[in-house]
């Protein structure tokens, strides 16, 4: 299966998924889900908060411009539709194999 392109966050984005996880009191897993990021991703932004580097996560990554980001969007809507298609078509497969 092709990998998702890598996503870039802003930092308010950051700021507001680490205190919607302290908030809710909800897993790490599960607040990962609601929020649609990797469980990694949100664990890292978190130890971040507790040792107080949260500020100098991110700070490395140049800003994108607004077509950086379009394409970005663009290319990782791309790949999630080519996963659910090959999905469709093994489970079409299976489906004809059991008809028959």
């Amino acid at each position: 299966m092709e990998q998702l392109p890598r996503t870039r966050y802003s930092q308010e984005f950051r700021e507001q998924s680490v205190k919607f996880f302290k908030e809710s009191g909800l897993t790490l897993v599960e607040a990962a889900k609601r929020l649609s990021l990797p469980k990694g991703t949100l664990k890292n932004w978190v130890y971040a908060d507790r040792q107080g580097a949260f500020p100098a996560v991110g700070k490395q990554q140049k800003s994108l411009t607004e077509l950086e980001l379009e394409l970005s969007r663009i290319k990782r809507e791309l790949a999630e539709v080519k996963m659910e298609r090959d999905f469709i078509k093994k489970c079409a497969a299976c489906f004809a194999k059991e008809s028959q």
